[in-house]
């Protein structure tokens, strides 16, 4: 990993998806913690190992290392603002986190005015995004509650409008609750 060339927020992402293995020996060589501080946080990971504490740390102290005090906290606060169930800290983010933030998802490019002039569901779902394979696999998916438009569960009734926009740009939609898809304006 290129590190000056990692947004922070990749950065931190990569140190704290580390391994159990890793993080252990990684913490060791990248930090300049104790090794009194070490053990008790190797202690206090192996009681509860899923909060991942060790990983957690080492992200932080391998991030402010590489990029500072304010990218970590950049970085903590977009890893939060996309698993909150709230919008608020999503739409606090500017354009370039939420672009790092939604890496990797997959997105569609629609024209701005289309979403301006309203999308209507089905749309949004299948014949405009792929996000689905048809319009009868939206309209299941729709009558069954599973999508959300901006982690609010939407009906087929629903139009993706102006007001919908994260930052003038983004529209995230969800199916179920692990299946993630970018609208964006362009």
């Amino acid at each position: 990993m290129d590190a000056n060339r990692t947004s922070p927020y990749k950065f931190y992402q990569y140190w704290l998806n580390t391994s159990d293995v890793d993080a252990e020996k990684y913490i060791k060589i990248f930090t300049f913690l104790t090794k009194e501080e070490i053990e008790a946080l190797l202690a206090t990971h192996n009681e509860a190992p899923h909060l991942r504490e060790l990983q957690k740390k080492l992200a932080e102290q391998v991030t402010i290392m590489v990029h500072g005090q304010e990218a970590l906290d950049t970085a903590i606060n977009a890893s939060a603002a996309f698993f909150n169930p709230s919008m608020d800290a999503l739409r606090a983010l500017d354009n370039q986190t939420l672009t790092e933030v939604f890496e990797g998802i997959p997105t569609a490019e629609l024209p701005k005015s289309e979403i301006e002039a309203g999308l209507d569901m089905i749309a949004a779902l299948a014949a405009k995004t792929n996000f689905l394979a048809s319009n009868s696999d939206a309209r299941r998916e729709l009558k069954q509650n599973s999508i959300s438009v901006n982690k609010e569960k939407v009906g087929e009734d629903y139009m993706i409008e102006a007001k919908d926009l994260i930052n003038d740009t983004f529209v995230l939609v969800q199916k179920g609750k692990k299946n993630y898809f970018i609208i964006k304006a362009v």
